[in-house]
């Protein structure tokens, strides 16, 4: 008896309590209860030290592109890693040319599986497609991959009952927002189409064991859509995205290879007056109001009169006011293309095209260059989900003019950061020409802003976050 225990008490790893294990052992005298006790205890003490181990972590997104998603898995996985834990991402693609720079330099493996299959069939049926490559990749993972500690599943939650086959795995699902509320439903075909595809989201996002959303306003949204899990008792946790601080606050327009950058953009000059509009070129994202706002702004100040005295400070000019449509363009998806076209025909039809400028698929050169010489961002979108570019507008130490909707209200301090406006023409060109007719303004705001974000949003906060959701998702199941 004496040496069954000592083997069991050589089991223990690196144990600080061998006194109190050692009492334990002469309390339990029934054997079958020293047995199941030892077990227990070294479940306990695994647990325990479970949070300083390094664990394996993969993440399984469905196209690596350039967009606030795959920022947030880029910056996932750049945290995770810098903390020791090992990050592989698997996607369906990924595109070299068109990619953040951090998903090519060697900072963390990316595997892609499935890159062959379609995106649509003859421009229809993308969600379906989405789902077959993004099953296709779960099944890759399953079947030719290691096991991981806890696999981070991105938007696609139909792939997440195949990854439970590996049932070491535990599964984290982050939910940017109900793909079914995306999604069109305006004719009988579609909604019959979308019945069973919204009814697997549901289903496969309970299967989840821990699921993350980007805000307090998707969390809202998140309960109203999937009230069977809300019933029963299932509730997201909010895990905002961050941005990398010391990146955007580094910025110094007078740098020369940001000069470059600006000079590499026509109609722009080193005396242009920038107000930025970062965006994907979607109609979701509403840019037109950009262009309808900066209109009715123009007509505001032909009206005043700059010789005789104006709010105007003396630094700015009319003619040097520039709108700059910036963000991420794909020519593969024709609406990017639709879309582009359309804006620069309202563009056209405002009579704008010497004020408005068109950045598509710019560069994170170009983009830091814009950002540090504009004097405003505007954020378009309606009842956006989280958003990233007021993030990254603030870090950088530019206030922020966006719609009182969404994600922008919790991002953004009104009247402090930046605005939250109705998003009508006349509310946004309000709030541009506060900004635009005293530079004062804007300063003192984008200074707050910074320091706004690096308190709540920097990548440092959202590493430390995402660890603590996992270690606890680790533990729970060593306690189980």
């Amino acid at each position: 008896m004496k040496i069954e225990i000592k083997r069991e008490m050589q089991a223990f790893p690196n144990t600080r309590s061998f006194h109190s294990i050692f009492l334990f052992f002469i309390i339990c005298r029934d054997r079958w209860k020293i047995v199941t006790s030892v077990l227990s205890c070294r479940r306990l003490i695994l647990m325990n030290s479970s949070s300083h181990s390094r664990l394996r972590i993969a993440i399984c997104h469905p196209d690596l592109g350039i967009g606030g998603a795959e920022r947030l898995i880029v910056d996932a996985a750049l945290e995770l890693s810098s903390r020791g834990h090992y990050v592989h991402v698997f996607t369906a693609h990924h595109d070299r040319n068109r990619c953040f720079e951090d998903t090519i330099n060697g900072s963390f493996p990316v595997t892609v599986y499935g890159s062959f299959l379609p995106r649509h069939v003859f421009r229809h049926l993308h969600a379906l497609c989405a789902y077959v490559r993004c099953l296709w990749v779960a099944m890759c993972i399953v079947l030719f991959s290691d096991t991981f500690d806890v696999v981070l599943v991105d938007q696609v939650s139909a792939v997440i009952p195949l990854l439970k086959l590996k049932r070491s795995s535990k599964i984290l699902f982050y939910c940017h927002f109900p793909d079914m509320l995306l999604a069109q439903h305006t004719t009988s075909l579609r909604r019959l189409y979308r019945r069973p595809i919204d009814w697997i989201e549901e289903a496969t996002t309970s299967r989840a064991d821990r699921i993350l959303v980007n805000s307090e306003f998707t969390a809202s949204i998140f309960q109203k859509t999937f009230q069977r899990l809300h019933a029963k008792g299932i509730q997201p946790t909010v895990l905002y995205p961050a941005v990398n601080t010391q990146e955007f606050a580094s910025l110094d327009k007078g740098c020369s290879e940001l000069q470059l950058a600006l000079a590499d953009i026509p109609q722009l000059s080193s005396a242009s007056s920038i107000v930025l509009s970062i965006n994907r070129f979607e109609r979701k994202k509403n840019i037109s109001l950009a262009i309808s706002a900066f209109a009715v702004l123009l007509k505001q100040l032909s009206s005043l009169d700059l010789v005789n005295g104006s709010a105007i400070s003396n630094t700015f000019v009319k003619d040097s006011i520039k709108l700059v449509l910036a963000g991420g363009y794909d020519k593969r998806l024709a609406e990017n293309r639709e879309y582009l076209l359309e804006l620069k025909a309202l563009t056209e039809e405002k009579g704008l095209m010497e004020h408005v400028i068109f950045v598509p698929s710019c560069s994170t050169v170009q983009r830091n260059a814009l950002l540090a010489a504009c004097i405003c961002v505007v954020y378009t979108p309606q009842e956006e989900h989280f958003g990233i570019v007021p993030l990254e507008a603030m870090a950088a130490g530019k206030p922020v003019i966006a719609c009182n909707s969404g994600g922008p209200m919790e991002s953004i301090v009104a009247s402090k950061t930046g605005f939250l406006c109705e998003p009508t023409p006349e509310n946004f060109s309000s709030a541009l020409f506060l900004l635009l007719s005293n530079s004062t303004n804007a300063e003192r705001m984008g200074k707050d802003a910074r320091e706004h974000v690096e308190h709540n949003f920097s990548r440092q906060v959202f590493g430390d976050r995402l660890q603590s959701v996992i270690l606890q998702l680790v533990q729970s199941t060593a306690g189980t």
